[in-house]
Order: structure tokens, then sequence, then C-alpha cells
């Protein structure tokens, strides 16, 4: 006989509560999962998210990275909804999720040894939402608090918020109905001494009450790691050894000490190409010196050159002196250009030291809004902005790949940027994307990518509210002494500490990210680069951008198609359809026009010229004409009887004009007045409750000849 015994018996089940923003946020531990290193069921109000972390016992061979994986799968079970795909599952992540994996990643990514290769993967599954609490904030606190019990080594916890800036005031983790009035959209991870990550869209806002919300925001968070600490210590695990990473001291030292002045020499140049050319010639040096008392030295020159160099532009940039021999905020030789390419709707490039963006902007009809397939509650998206990355930007052979999640998210930042300034649909009714393709990279190209942008959308005359200007800021750091410096080309960003990126109008920041690789920062080091972003955007705005295109052209291309917007009733919607869409479907084919019908009765019609569009405007218009009483209306006499006579005001639309009604005498034919095919002002005197319409033709003659006596006098 078989005996059942209780899985409760078993398990270390425990739930740990705290609020968040004042909703009620728990962390239950030792149910679920519990063959990975850890586990946790994070719940955030009604929002559920199960984050699991697993690591390899052994490290990766051949590696020199920490190969690092943060994936944050949405499960349209959690929003009560059916994948839209043929196949309804899941498929590849949506945008929103690459990026929520990428938050979490540059959060948690600084904090692991640096000699540490083993495969970490954390999953972060999303079961449920509560779209008041963020699934984003939920696994990132349940990431943080996993990394932290487990026997993983990694120098958290950390925690996180997200912020809002809502009528003049900070709000931390605020509701759905908050963030649609917000004017901020910031997520902040910090541990309890430093600032680790910043993701910010913003529209506009101001310098000083964007550091505002980030300190109050890591103020908040410190109360998180308070708590994450108190599991630690009820639940926490020793943390594994591991083996080091392989790295030959020795050498390195003797490589310093033997050839530091010709390092130095390679690396004093403004020209990426040079640079390479003179560190691969002191490769050959190294083999002559080093090759024989070290056979197996090939294995460590890649983390070798990393070091040297690192350790050159480090002490460089302390003492004031830049690779390229900039000044710390000067900015690298810039130029703008638009139309650059025929046909296309717009088209901008912008150059910054060797690197160069080429923007294109592509405008069309509503109806090529991209639909959305996500847990979150935005179903379709009006501007997109995509960012590619080919290989020969960097001067390497190698084919094209798809699209990977750098280049996603380095899209998403740009069209974050530039979202603020996009014009309303009602101010400009057209589907818009803009591509921007890297042709040449030494750094910063996701901020090349916005200013470029910036150009491709005036070019193609969409009235953006205000021109954005996109600018990074880097950093070194020894001890509490710190640098920060503009403008970061390709090997400062490689060596240095930070990449933060900044982006706004003359106005305020429009968005916001920041990649590290210490173990945070201070609040003087995000003040300050805030500071110096905000002066350097202002100068590429007046110096550059702006002598280049000054505002918006007045009209879109010639090859963008052209617009027109108008608003029926929304009872006369059916009527313009048709039955089985017949009737839009002949105006469509007989104007060449693109019809889209919004459910409020707003209709856009788009076509390749402006006569083709009133031409489908003129025949909607006939549709859902509805005369109003005591209007004037030049119609043909259709249809004559014996007690008055019938005038066509639009097409299918008639009224009657009974034979009082034909002059200021009496009548007593029709005919005597008017006949069939006869062009005539009658005026509407009456529409009765079955809908039929009254006309009057005395009474239009009447008003004419005021009309002419008024005219006259003048």
């Amino acid at each position: 006989m078989s005996t059942i015994i209780s899985r409760k018996q078993f398990t270390n089940h425990k739930i740990y509560k705290t609020e968040l923003a004042g909703r009620p946020f728990s962390i239950e531990v030792g149910k679920i999962a519990e063959l990975a290193n850890a586990s946790a069921l994070v719940r955030y109000g009604d929002t559920t998210v199960l984050v699991a972390v697993t690591a390899a016992a052994r490290p990766r061979d051949g590696v020199d990275f920490f190969p690092l994986s943060v994936d944050f799968e949405e499960k349209l079970y959690a929003v009560g909804r059916i994948p839209g795909s043929f196949m309804r599952r899941e498929g590849q992540p949506s945008l929103p999720a690459v990026l929520a994996s990428r938050v979490i990643d540059r959060a948690i990514r600084p904090l692991f040894p640096s000699d540490f290769r083993n495969d970490v993967v954390v999953t972060c599954t999303v079961m449920s939402v509560d779209y008041d609490c963020s699934p984003e904030v939920c696994a990132m606190i349940g990431t943080s608090a996993c990394l932290a019990i487990s026997d993983v080594p990694w120098n958290g916890p950390i925690g996180c918020l997200e912020v809002g800036y809502v009528n003049g005031e900070v709000v931390m983790n605020p509701t759905r109905e908050q963030k649609h009035n917000s004017i901020l959209d910031l997520t902040v991870a910090a541990s309890a001494e430093k600032i680790i990550m910043i993701e910010a869209g913003a529209k506009e806002l101001p310098d000083d009450a964007m550091c505002e919300a980030i300190f109050k925001a890591h103020a908040e968070i410190k109360a998180q790691v308070d708590f994450i600490q108190q599991i630690v210590a009820e639940i926490g695990k020793e943390k594994m050894s591991y083996d080091q990473a392989d790295f030959n001291h020795e050498l390195f030292d003797k490589m310093v000490a033997a050839t530091m002045d010709q390092a130095r020499a390679a690396m004093d140049t403004d020209d990426k190409n040079v640079r390479e050319e003179r560190w691969n010639a002191l490769i050959d040096r190294w083999h002559e010196l080093f090759l024989e008392e070290y056979p197996d030295m090939d294995q460590y020159l890649e983390e070798i050159t990393y070091k040297f160099q690192k350790k050159i532009v480090k002490a460089w940039l302390l003492e004031g002196h830049r690779v390229d021999g900039r000044k710390k905020n000067e900015i690298r030789p810039l130029d703008a250009e638009v139309g650059v390419l025929p046909r296309v709707h717009g088209s901008g490039l912008f150059t910054r030291g060797q690197t160069q963006v080429l923007s294109i902007c592509t405008l069309n009809t509503l109806s090529a809004n991209q639909k959305l397939d996500t847990i979150w509650e935005e179903t379709e998206k009006r501007y997109m902005h995509h960012y590619n990355f080919p290989a020969y930007s960097v001067g390497e052979a190698r084919g094209a790949r798809s699209t990977n999640r750098r280049e996603k998210g380095h899209g998403a930042l740009a069209e974050r940027a530039l979202e603020a300034v996009i014009p309303a649909v009602e101010d400009f009714p057209y589907a818009i994307r803009v591509v921007s393709e890297v042709v040449s990279s030494n750094g910063s190209t996701s901020q090349g990518s916005i200013c470029g942008s910036t150009l491709a959308l005036m070019d193609a005359g969409v009235p953006i509210t205000a021109p954005v200007a996109g600018i990074s800021c880097g950093l070194i750091q020894d001890g509490d002494a710190f640098t920060t410096f503009i403008d970061i080309q390709g090997v400062e960003d490689f060596h240095g500490e930070m990449d933060f990126k900044v982006a706004g109008t003359k106005k305020g920041i429009t968005a916001i990210q920041m990649d590290i690789k210490n173990d945070g920062l201070s609040h003087a080091i995000v003040t300050e680069a805030i500071e110096t972003t905000r002066d350097a955007r202002f100068a590429i705005l007046d110096e550059i951008m702006l002598p280049c295109i000054a505002e918006p052209r007045k009209e879109v291309s010639q090859y963008a198609p052209k617009m027109v917007k108008m608003k029926i009733d929304v009872d006369k919607i059916r009527e313009v359809i048709g039955s089985g869409g017949k009737v839009i479907q002949k105006i469509s084919a007989e104007s060449g026009a693109k019809i889209d019908i919004e459910d409020d009765g707003t209709i856009y019609i788009a076509a390749e010229n402006a006569e083709a569009c009133d031409a489908a405007k003129r025949m909607i218009d006939e549709i859902v004409f509805v005369p109003e009483i005591g209007k004037l209306y030049y119609g043909k006499v259709v249809r004559i009887l014996t007690f008055g006579a019938f005038v066509e005001l639009a097409p299918g639309k008639d009224g009657m004009v009974h034979i009082s009604k034909l002059a200021e005498k009496r009548v007593e034919k029709v005919e005597d007045v008017v006949n069939v095919g006869d062009m005539v002002w009658v005026k509407v005197t009456e529409i009765d409750e079955k809908g039929r319409v009254n006309l009057s033709l005395r009474d239009a003659q009447r008003e004419l000849k005021a009309l002419e006596a008024k005219e006259e006098r003048n």
C-alpha cells in the first residue's frame, strides 16, 4: 500500500511582507521552483512575478566576460488575453519586455565580481498584472532578493522604484491614473549608498526637477534594501566559491614596464583606425619580447590589452588629459546635414567625430500604426524609432544578423527622447517611422541617432514642438576623487566607469539612460553629469543643428501621402462604410484615396495628391449631408408634381418646395416657375419628424435680394 506524505512537512516556506508606496508587497520563498539556486514568488498588489536565479557550477571555457542572461517573460494570461499570433503562443519578447530585461541587467551586472565567469541566468515570469503595480519594479526587487539570498556571489542587495511627476509633485510608484497624468516616467535602482541605474522618459522636465525625483527615489529605496537584508539574515545561503578568471599578472607587469611609452603613443590619437594600427604593432613587439618566455601569452592578450589601455586612459583622465587631446568638456567636431537622400520623406545625417548616424523619416496613414500584443495597456504605436548597427560601422567583417537587444534598446531610447515633441495626432494625422542607420561608430551612436532623427523629422515636415539633442557623459574615479567628461568616444566608453546619456530640448530633459561599470554613483556625480550634459546639448542645438534647419518644413515631402481630416456624426459611420464595406471601398476606388475611420467619427483621408483627398472628402460629405433649417442651398429640380417641385440638395438628399412657396404671387402651375433640370436657390424651412425636408424658393429669393441690397449700400 502506497504512503502519501504531506509536502508541507519538507518545505521552508516563508512569506516576507512589507509595503511599497502604500500598497502591499511580499516575497514568498520555499514553495515554487526550489531546484533553482534561489527563487521567489513576488507580489505587489495583484501583480505577481516568479523570479528564478540559476548559476553554473563551473565557469564557461574560453570566455573573457561575465555571461549573464536576464529574461523578462511576459505571459498574456497575466492580463487575461490569448496571444494574437497564428500559433496562439507567446513568441519572441516584445520590445517592452526586452527593455525590462535590459533595465534589470544594467542594475545587477555591476555588482558581480569582475573575475566571475560562471553562467548566471535570471528569469522573471510575469504571471498576473495589476496596472497600478509595476511588474518591472516587482521583477527588479525580486531579482535583487533572489541574488542576495542565493549562493551566487553578488554584492547586493538593491531596490527599485518607478517615479512620476504629477501636478508639480514627485510620486513614487504611480498608479495607472497617475501615470496618464505624469510628465515623467523614471525608473531608479540603487543600493543603500549609491545610485546604480537610471532609465527615464520625460516631457521636457527641468534638470532640477529630475534630480529631485532621482534623489527622493533613492531615499525611499533604502527601506527596500533593509527589507531584503532582513530576509538574507534569516535564510541567506553562504556564497559559493568559484574559479577566478585566469590572468598572468607577472606577464602584464613586465609588459607595462617594458612598453609603457609605446603604449601611450599608440593611444594618443583621435583616429580609431590609427589607434588600432599602432596597438597591433605593439602586440608584435610583445611577441618579440615575451613569446619565448610565455608561449601561452596569446590567451591573455585581449584582457591584457583591456587592462593596459584602461590603465593609460584612467591615468590621463584623472590628470585632465583625454585620448584625443580634448578638454574634459569639449565636444568632438560636429556636422549636420538634411535632405541627404532623394525620394524619402525626410533624412538627416549627424556626425560627431568618427561617429555618423543617418536617420530617415517615413510618413504613412494611421492604419500603419504598429499593433501591439503585450501585457501592457498600450495596444498600438503611432511613432516608431528603429536603430541599426551594422558590422561595417566598426570596421568588422561580419554578416548581418537579426536585430539584437542592444539595437532594440538604443532605438527605444531615441524613440523615448523624441516622443515628447511628436505632435498630437489631431495636429498631424500620420503614422511616423524613423530609422537610424549607424554608418560609422566611435561612441555615442544612440545620442547621435537622437540628433540625426530630429533633423530627419524636421526635414520631413513633422511639426515637432522643439528640437531634441542628445549627449553622453563619462566618468573616471579613484577613491572619492572623480572626473566627469563630456561626449565620450568608444575607447573612453570601453574603459570608463559610466555612460550617462541625456537627451532634451532647451526647456528640459526628455530621456536619460545610465550605464555604469562600478558599484554606483553618488548624488554629486549624478548632479554634475546632468548639469554638464545640459550645457552640451544646448551647444549642439545652437551651433550645429538649428543652423542646419531652423524649424520643420512647412509642407511634407511631395513623395509623402497628403492627408485630410474630417469629422462626421457617429451615427453616420455605418452609411459611409456601407454593407460589407462596399461604400467606403467604392469611394477609395473612385478617388484613389485611403480612408481610415475612427470610432468617434474622425476620418483621415490620405492620397498621393491633394486632389484625390478632396474628391474623397466630397463623396463623404455627400453621404453624411444633413440640411440645416434656415440655410440656403443651390440645388437641381429633379421632379415635378402638381403640388410642388423636388430639389436635390445633395446626391440622394431631396427636399420639396410646395407650390405655395415658389413665388411671391399665386402660382397656378408649377411649370410656370421651374422645370426639371433647373438650378435654383432654396431655403430649408422645416425638417419634420420623419426627416422630410420642406423648402422655400420664395424665401430664398427674398434673402438673396436683401443681401444684394446690403452690398449695394456698402
